[in-house]
């Protein structure tokens, strides 16, 4: 189980990496939204695999407000960009 959960955690490492790089770099500002909102979900899978690895179901309380803000961030985007290119 412990390498299981150390070859979760690299991968959740190296996610983050590349998602930060696509933050900094993005060529527009669509890029660095939906880049933002894979960081949420990076950090959500990360605490949900906290959690399973712990059997604590103590974080389950936040893993839902973290997921209801990344989908109430990715509608308010989407919809700033669709009234962006109706003018």
């Amino acid at each position: 189980m412990t390498v299981v959960a150390v070859t979760v955690a690299a991968l959740l490492a190296v996610a983050v990496g590349l998602t930060l790089v696509r933050i900094i770099r993005g060529p527009s500002i669509l890029d660095r939204a939906v880049a933002v909102d894979v960081l949420l979900a990076v950090v959500v899978a990360a605490i949900a695999t906290e959690v399973a690895y712990s059997r604590d179901a103590t974080a389950l309380p936040v893993l839902v407000v973290l997921a209801i803000l990344g989908f109430v961030g990715s509608v308010s985007v989407a919809r700033f960009a669709a009234r962006r290119n109706d003018k």
